[in-house]
């Protein structure tokens, strides 16, 4: 298989067939071995209904319901397992992303070796306010905390070698962030290709604002992991030897001076550096004991599938 299509979708039922008819045009042309994986993550229209009847007509169309909506990384882990192509391209259903890039973004891939390639859509038909501009603040601080020169993080369009996606493992929204996750793995070979981006056609956005402060939490945990995701005891430990060296401090010096120094008859009590001492102490040991926490759970975890499926075709 030299090709694998990915497309997560969510109640798209008026864009299915025009997208994969046009991948299948596109496609065909380079003479190509291909696959078209389209997961259907939990629509309430008629979505997984028109992709039964494609998949009836198309061999090369496979299909993936969801019981219910578990969101975009899991339908992309999901498509990621089920794949097979040595290139495989990700792509939206709402028809704002041109199956024409396909053919340049599986070139950069197999010809000229890049581990992944992320479209940059250059022009966008969005909205300014709720969308354009949020998403420029966003990919700004992914550049800054990643590194990654990307100018388009969350582009729904991106090409990658079959290794990649075989290796990362997507959790909760960490589809935004694929590139970052690829070059922790020790994928560094990434660039972008400015794509064609077409205004929405049929029914209205999934996102709201809400999905660019959960982008940046997540940006958040995504740099926590990378750094500490294998050491918890470094951060947790580093924090609380801190806090325990402050403690001991003050408790040498409440009692070098109750004594040595001090004459008067003042409690130790009622000092506020007993109370710096015992504060600074307790949560230096609570620290450590998260980092200790930390250890053993990164030493016996298990990642469980975040998703269930409940129909496939063409499988």
């Amino acid at each position: 298989m030299n090709l694998s299509i990915v497309i997560p979708l969510l109640n798209e039922q008026n864009s299915i067939d025009e997208l994969t008819s046009s991948i299948s045009t596109v496609v065909k042309a380079l003479r190509l071995e291909f696959e078209i994986i389209l997961i259907d993550d939990g629509s309430t229209d008629n979505s997984w209904k028109i992709i039964s009847e494609i998949c009836s007509n198309n061999q090369n169309v496979r299909g993936i319901r969801f019981l219910k909506n578990f969101g975009k990384s899991q339908a992309l882990s999901a498509g990621f397992k089920a794949c097979n192509g040595d290139v495989v391209v990700t792509m939206d259903a709402d028809l704002q992303d041109d199956p024409n890039e396909i053919p340049e973004l599986y070139k950069k891939v197999k010809e000229e070796k890049f581990d992944l390639v992320s479209g940059w859509k250059k022009v966008r038909y969005d909205s300014i306010i709720f969308k354009n501009f949020p998403s420029k603040i966003f990919n700004w601080a992914a550049r800054i905390t990643s590194g990654i020169k990307l100018n388009d993080f969350n582009c729904g369009i991106k090409a990658y070698k079959k290794e990649v996606i075989k290796q990362i493992k997507l959790t909760g929204g960490m589809h935004r962030y694929i590139p970052v996750l690829a070059k922790n793995a020790g994928y560094n070979r990434i660039t972008e290709k400015i794509v064609i981006h077409h205004p929405r056609k049929h029914g209205k956005t999934k996102y709201g604002i809400d999905r660019f402060i959960k982008g940046f939490l997540d940006l958040i945990t995504l740099w926590f992991i990378h750094k500490f995701g294998k050491r918890p005891m470094h951060f947790f430990g580093l924090i609380g030897t801190m806090m325990l060296l402050v403690g001991f401090f003050f408790s040498a010096y409440l009692g070098v001076d109750k004594l040595f120094v001090q004459t008067s008859g003042r409690l130790i009590t009622e000092r506020p550096e007993f109370y710096i001492a015992l504060a600074t102490m307790i949560m230096g040991s609570q620290f450590f004991l998260a980092g200790f926490l930390g250890e053993i759970i990164l030493r016996n975890r298990k990642i469980k599938k975040q998703y269930i499926i409940i129909e496939k075709v063409n499988e």
